[in-house]
């Protein structure tokens, strides 16, 4: 709204359409950034929600930029507090790893819909990557299959439980849809590390805070996670054989 308060003036100022549509573009840009990132935070505060951080800050980055452009970094404090906690034990076990976040929510108003999310709209959930090794040096990575974090999973074996399968079976035709629509074309130049995707589970649950961990079936048996923190998402949600969903009491 506050950008096209200027197209009058470069409709006036300029004449070669490109020009206009050049600076139309930046100047909603500019407002559009300086909204995000000055004016967005401190109201925020006002609904309970606090910004995760944009670059890496102790050992807890985005995995992609977009998702903080976009406003869907936002959580209650007392969820990036744990975040922190997290990452900071995760690099003291494992140095040199970064842990990713992914999507948490809006900045704005309860029950607010984070599309495809069906719970993301409180402050009270928030996804982390799973950590990986590149397949071609054999040493852990901070990088991850998928831009954004989800789409590319770590399949189940023939001798695990295949709860897409069985939920797609029930009709639930969502389940996989990401696996569908996010390019596969990294899977093979990374391998699902076990190791830190089992302890960064673990420091996650051993949050009394936190009252709920979703992650796929077949990866809390291969993983042997025993803490009864961990629930089955339900067929209505997609898989999360690519994310780790965690969410406060």
């Amino acid at each position: 709204m506050a950008s096209r308060l200027t197209h009058a003036y470069f409709r006036k100022k300029f004449i070669n359409r490109y020009a206009i549509f050049f600076f139309k573009s930046a100047t909603f840009l500019v407002i559009y950034m300086f909204c995000t990132f000055v004016i967005t935070p401190p109201i925020a505060k006002l609904f309970g929600r606090v910004p995760l951080p944009i670059v890496k800050t102790k050992n807890l980055q985005p995995l992609n930029i977009f998702t903080c452009i976009l406003n869907r970094n936002y959580v209650k404090a007392q969820l990036r507090d744990i975040a922190f906690d997290a990452a900071t034990q995760m690099g003291e076990k494992y140095p040199g790893t970064i842990i990713n976040y992914l999507d948490a929510g809006f900045p704005f108003i309860n029950k607010f819909p984070l599309f495809p999310h069906l719970s993301h709209n409180d402050g009270k959930k928030l996804d982390f990557a799973f950590c990986y090794i590149d397949s071609k040096t054999l040493k852990e990575t901070n990088m991850a299959p998928s831009p954004i974090g989800y789409g590319v999973s770590e399949m189940p074996t023939p001798d695990e439980v295949n709860t897409a399968l069985l939920c797609a079976k029930k009709g639930y035709w969502q389940y996989s849809f990401l696996m569908k629509i996010v390019p596969q074309g990294n899977k093979l130049k990374f391998i699902f590390d076990s190791a830190r995707t089992k302890k960064l589970v673990e420091v996650l649950a051993s949050e009394k805070l936190v009252a709920k961990i979703f992650i796929e079936p077949h990866l809390k048996a291969r993983l042997n996670l025993t803490t009864p923190k961990i629930r089955f998402h339900g067929c209505r949600a997609v898989r999360h054989d690519d994310h780790i969903h965690v969410q406060l009491i």
